[in-house]
């Protein structure tokens, strides 16, 4: 007969035999020795049965089964009749069973650990001033709760006539597509920012100009007056109070810095010519309280508001205006690059048509463009700077950057660069960042809160960045 011991046993879902069913089957009985067999024909033959099913289930042959870990041993009996050669063996769970629970809890492991390591980084920041355990837990609106009501310790102290913007710092950023926001204008000033962009449409027949993205967005009660014209002269008015103490108009919209000038920043959607006349016309009531920046001739007179046209906006309709100027330019900061050796000496990569193209002529020098009768300088990130394909400036890139900043600086022009990334937000936070450090003035947001929370300035470590 052939005796064989398996060292391992392979489960089948294909055959349900349980482990004591097999052991008993497989158990000599009295006057059976290992290696010799005794037994009757039947019991021969449902030995034998049971060995094949076995086999079958393991997906082991005979001529296989050393292959697999067993050891033939030769006999002289019948091969229906099977012994393990040795003492029995229990059927034991095979390896490859335990193998998904170990993956698993390797894989809960891991994850334990990481999420461990991110708490303790956690607190680490916090030691570190760096994060805040609760951010938006604003402990000052709690404690004392009555403090300043009518009949309590403090009534009458709390309110003070330019404590619209009360708390608010302004920091260099312009609210990309204001119009898009809850409350346009005011979110913006909330978080601090110093200019806001309104996209201004003019249709024939229209006596106002309608406030939108695009066309579909358009309605007649979102016009450039209800969203910016009258609510700035609102708030211009409450902070510049007529008063026995005050009565002067130089106050700016934030009470933490006065003299922060607020950009409104216009673009034009449709024909520039046809436009132009129309928004100095309704910019009328905050010229009247001599709320808007001007040049005298000589210089530029930094008052609460200064409207910067971008877009359509035609340089030479700007140019008419030669004293009193109140409507500035938004010039095309990829023709100012220059070297750090030779003043005026140009990049060849310059964009002929787009912004601050319009009423220029082909022939306009860059040097055409300065503090005179332009703001900004500006231009698109992505077609001017190019995509960032490793995560980081190249050299190349920061070389056309800094020649494009330079030449704005020089003209005594503000660097603005819009369409800069916004996702992955460590790419985004980089590329301010970036911005900044380079002199940039103004950085182009969609996410307010994130530029006003200033924690991306100090993030040294980009890949834990949400």
């Amino acid at each position: 007969m052939l005796g064989i011991s398996p060292k391992t046993v392979h489960s089948s879902s294909d055959v349900l035999l349980s482990r004591g069913a097999l052991e008993s089957h497989l158990t000599p009985g009295p006057g059976h020795e290992f290696g010799k067999c005794s037994c009757s024909r039947n019991s021969r033959s449902l030995f034998g049965r049971l060995l094949n099913l076995a086999s079958r289930a393991s997906g082991l042959r005979s001529d296989n089964r050393k292959a697999y870990g067993y050891e033939v041993a030769s006999t002289t009996e019948t091969p229906d009749c099977v012994w393990m050669s040795g003492s029995p063996q229990r059927v034991r769970r095979g390896r490859r069973s335990r193998l998904p629970k170990l993956l698993l809890r390797v894989v809960l492991g891991l994850l334990t650990l990481i999420l461990a390591s991110f708490g303790v980084l956690h607190i680490v920041l916090v030691v570190l001033a760096r994060k805040t355990f609760f951010s938006d837990v604003d402990l000052y609106n709690t404690y004392p709760p009555n403090w300043g009501k009518a009949g309590q310790v403090g009534e009458g102290l709390v309110d003070y006539p330019t404590d619209a913007t009360r708390g608010v710092l302004p920091i260099p950023c312009a609210s990309h597509n204001d119009y898009w926001r809850r409350v346009p204008l005011f979110d913006a000033l909330h978080a601090g920012c110093s200019s806001v962009e309104a996209d201004v449409w003019l249709f024939d027949g229209e006596d106002e100009l309608l406030i939108g993205h695009n066309t579909a967005s358009l309605t007649r009660e979102r016009t450039f007056r209800s969203l910016y014209i009258d609510p700035l002269v609102e708030l211009l008015d409450r902070m510049n109070p007529r008063t026995e103490f005050n009565n002067s108009t130089d106050h700016g919209v934030f009470d933490e810095d006065p003299a922060q000038t607020f950009v409104l920043l216009v673009d034009f959607k449709t024909a520039g010519h046809e436009l132009f006349p129309r928004v100095l016309q309704q910019l009328e009531p905050l010229r009247r309280k001599n709320y808007l920046s001007y040049w005298d001739g000589n210089k530029l007179v930094s008052r609460a508001v200064t409207v910067v046209g971008t877009g359509n906006t035609p340089f030479d309709l700007v140019l008419e205006y030669q004293d009193g100027r109140d409507i500035f330019f938004d010039a095309p900061i990829d023709e100012m690059w220059e070297s750090g050796e030779a003043e005026g000496e140009q990049d060849d990569r310059v964009s002929k048509r787009g912004q601050g193209k319009t009423g220029t002529g082909l022939t306009h020098s860059p040097n055409a463009f300065n503090v005179s009768n332009s703001y900004y300088a500006s231009v698109s990130f992505k077609k001017s700077i190019g995509y960032l394909w490793r995560g980081r400036l190249s050299s190349e890139q920061l070389h056309l950057l800094r020649g494009q900043i330079r030449g704005a600086k020089r003209r005594g022009l503000q660097s603005r660069y819009w369409d800069t990334p916004s996702w992955p937000t460590s790419l985004r936070n980089h590329v301010w960042q970036v911005l900044l450090a380079e002199g940039a003035d103004v950085l182009n947001v969609d996410d307010l809160r994130a530029a006003a929370s200033l924690d991306w300035i100090d993030v040294k470590h980009d890949w834990l960045d949400a």
